[in-house]
């Protein structure tokens, strides 16, 4: 059996091989480093597979969640809504720009920010809401936009884990994650399921205006060279990570296509297995690329089995262990116990296994084997 990893890039590289080191080659023989032809292909073939009119590359997907609430005109004190199940690079931006994070409670089925928590978490300051489409699921975007719409809130996408996944509305359309709402940010980290060789990241938006002053924050709130027209930042993605996603970006729905086969492979393995609950698909099977494979474990015995695991080499994660309503940085008073009951469960009971494009039918059998007979023992 091939040794396991929770991601494959190697293998995958395998695939792609010819094609990134020629990129690399030409790259590295015109010097053009910086926003140079690779970037501006990839933004444009990027636009062209969301169907956004427009997408601002940019150095990390953290720092596109930033620069979409730095765009939007927020100000110190306004309250952004956001999921308390998630990576705290969700809400650390909204930190740093002195805005006030309100965190509600998620779904116990999909994980994702749970519309009626939205509702009861809206005040006079409140100006806007950010779903995560966790682990690779959409948010319930209709009732999500819904309510934005009624209350006068933007809606900021973190689609950091959902690239290429599908929302199909109640007006009948189909939509990519992260182009929804007012602007959606992602992540090209190397683990993601487009995922570049270092950092990277975007900013997705059909709004021109927005576009335009996103486009001058990441360049130093420059528009013209040495004329600063609002406050900026440094965040540029460079030409040879671009090369790598766009050598990817081709490939991403037969990727998504991959971990799909694979979910359900998992699936399978775990049927009747009382104490595991397999990730929930809400809708059509489109509107999850399984970013990461997610089980429950119910008996109480997640963390026993996550040591077991450790001993016989299978890779695993635990995201997430803590609420952010419980982190130090982000523990507040206002903050109630009572109204984070899913999350609270979810923390002892979530536990993620290997999930990329190469994975193979003998691994997922040892690793279903290895977690079942641990947990029938």
């Amino acid at each position: 059996m091939k040794n396991l990893q929770m991601v494959d890039l190697k293998g995958q590289y395998a695939e792609i091989k010819d094609e990134v080191d020629a990129s690399f080659k030409e790259i590295i023989e015109s010097a053009a480093f910086i926003n140079g032809p690779q970037v501006q292909g990839f933004q444009k073939e990027l636009e062209s597979y969301l169907g956004a009119k427009h997408v601002i590359p940019c150095a990390n997907g953290t720092d596109a969640l930033q620069i979409a609430m730095m765009g939007l005109g927020l100000k110190p004190g306004d309250e952004v809504i956001t999921a308390d199940f998630t990576f705290a690079a969700t809400v650390e931006v909204i930190a740093l720009l002195q805005l006030s994070p309100v965190l509600v409670d998620v779904k116990p089925d999909t994980f994702n920010i749970d519309p009626e928590a939205i509702k009861k978490a809206i005040t006079p300051k409140t100006r806007a809401i950010v779903p995560v489409h966790l682990f690779g699921q959409s948010a319930d975007m209709d009732e999500i936009m819904k309510i934005a719409k009624e209350h006068d809130l933007y809606v900021i996408e973190d689609n950091a884990q959902a690239i290429g996944g599908n929302f199909h509305s109640e007006d009948g359309k189909t939509y990519k994650t992260g182009v929804i709402g007012d602007v959606g940010a992602t992540s090209f980290f190397p683990s993601k399921n487009l995922g570049c060789y270092g950092d990277g990241g975007a900013i997705f938006t059909n709004d021109e205006d927005l576009a335009h002053t996103i486009r001058g924050i990441v360049n130093h709130g420059m528009y013209e060279r040495y004329h600063h027209d609002v406050v900026g930042v440094n965040s540029r993605l460079d030409s040879l990570q671009a090369a790598v996603l766009r050598a990817k970006l081709p490939r991403l729905d037969n990727y998504n296509k991959a971990r799909k086969a694979f979910a359900e492979k998992y699936n399978k393995a775990f049927a009747g297995q009382e104490e595991i609950v397999t990730p929930v698909i809400t809708g059509k099977p489109d509107t999850h690329v399984f970013h990461q494979y997610t089980l429950k474990i119910t008996n109480g015995k997640r963390d026993a089995l996550a040591k077991h695991l450790q001993e016989k080499g299978i890779p695993f994660g635990i995201y997430y262990p803590i609420p952010l309503h419980s982190q130090k940085a982000y523990a507040e008073e206002k903050y109630n116990e009572a109204d984070f009951p899913v999350t609270n469960q979810l923390v002892k009971e979530v536990l993620s296994l290997p999930m990329h494009t190469e994975l193979d039918d003998e691994q997922i059998a040892y690793i279903a084997k290895t977690i079942k007979d641990f947990l029938n023992q």
